[in-house]
């Protein structure tokens, strides 16, 4: 072989190992788990508002509904998204994820930020009212309707501050250890009923009462905790997810989607 053939076949033979090693890169260097898909996480179970019937892909239930949404601002069709399930512990740890977005109710904190990014938020929690079934506190309709009912709290917290200040009660609220004493308390008769965070007052009603009422919500953000979307430390989808959910903001589908799968849930806002 001449000189001049052995170096064509040496270009040649570089000129495939690029491209080879270009194809990979293209490969392993996609925006999203799956070139082409959106994988989005969320819990094992999945909880109601958050999620009908644990069953995300249906897009009901507040998350999985924002979850399409944001899919949708990111320019990818429903049929696009691909669900997986993760626990909460795992999404938010240092190291490799297998989900491009994470929802499942994860409250910003410096600490969190360490390992995983956040977008910007999607919601901020509320207060709620919580009453045992058959009570008139479960009647309630109005903020008048709960002014002379025994309400409890759990020591410490914001709902303390709120329910002094929405509610107003005619009776002294009744200050508990934690949140499990002020249901025991609840369950006891000992009082009419109990303010906690919103998605406290939901495990509450589906997890700790047999016949459990969310009277309504508190209409305060005060001292709320903010819930964003997780994704993988570095993410190159970060900007664009957190683009996506401030359009959705400004626009108004969020609220619109919190008034559709939260309020209308079974938890209006009290006035």
């Amino acid at each position: 072989m001449s000189r001049t053939s052995r170096l064509a076949a040496a270009v040649a033979v570089g000129a495939a190992a690029l491209l080879a090693l270009t194809s990979c890169a293209g490969g392993t260097d996609s925006a999203t788990v799956t070139p082409n898909k959106l994988t989005i996480a969320t819990g094992e179970p999945a909880y109601a508002p958050w999620v009908l019937n644990n069953d995300p892909a249906s897009g009901e239930g507040f998350e999985a509904a924002v979850a399409y949404a944001v899919a949708d601002e990111l320019g990818y069709k429903k049929t696009d998204v691909e669900w997986v399930r993760t626990s909460f512990d795992a999404a938010i740890a240092p190291g490799p994820k297998d989900f491009d977005l994470n929802l499942q109710q994860f409250s910003v904190n410096d600490e969190r930020k360490k390992a995983v990014d956040f977008s910007s938020p999607y919601f901020v929690t509320t207060q709620a009212v919580v009453a045992a079934g058959g009570t008139d506190a479960a009647k309630a309709t109005s903020l008048a309707d709960l002014k002379d009912s025994v309400i409890g709290v759990a020591s410490g917290t914001t709902s303390l501050l709120v329910a002094e200040e929405i509610i107003a009660p005619t009776q002294k609220l009744q200050v508990f250890n934690n949140v499990d004493d002020t249901v025991a308390a609840l369950k006891n008769g000992t009082i009419d009923a109990l303010v906690t965070d919103l998605p406290g007052a939901f495990y509450v009603r589906d997890a700790q009462l047999d016949d459990g009422v969310i009277v309504g919500q508190l209409d305060s953000t005060e001292g709320g905790d903010e819930f964003a979307i997780v994704l993988p430390k570095d993410s190159k989808l970060t900007a664009d997810v957190t683009k996506a959910v401030d359009t959705l903001r400004e626009n108004g589908t969020l609220d619109e989607l919190i008034a559709k799968w939260v309020a209308d849930q079974g938890a209006p806002v009290l006035k």
